[in-house]
């Protein structure tokens, strides 16, 4: 999904199995930076914006060190494919699909993301 200039009070939600859970506003993902959201199993999500304005969220657990730092990672583009790097041991996993670049045989959840415009509702 590509996004407009902010012209409205825009939330990010990921698609979880209950349905879509807000995270965060719009505001809070600066490009090339990620952010970490607690979801409500306890787990984590990393979201990242590219300079585009495209949205992706893997987990935001590292499977090669088991911490929870790719919201940490630094991102980037290998043949076109967005990915972010772990700060732990510099693995690049693709955020589109989790896969992965340095070892096929590992993967991250992703979540789809959208955004929605924040409704106020009246007292």
């Amino acid at each position: 999904m590509t996004l407009a200039p902010e012209t409205t009070d825009l939330k990010i939600q990921l698609q979880l199995e209950e349905g879509w859970l807000t995270v965060c506003d719009l505001t809070r993902l600066v490009p090339g930076r990620g952010v970490a959201a607690l979801l409500p199993d306890g787990r984590q999500a990393a979201l990242f914006r590219d300079r585009s304005g495209e949205l992706y969220a893997v987990d935001n657990r590292d499977p090669f060190g088991g911490a929870a730092v790719l919201s940490r990672g630094l991102t980037g583009s290998h043949q076109g494919r967005p990915y972010v790097a772990s700060p732990l041991l510099k693995q690049r996993f693709d955020l589109a699909s989790g896969q992965c670049l340095d070892d096929e045989s590992v993967r991250v959840a992703t979540y789809a993301v959208r955004t929605t415009a924040y409704e106020t509702r009246a007292a």
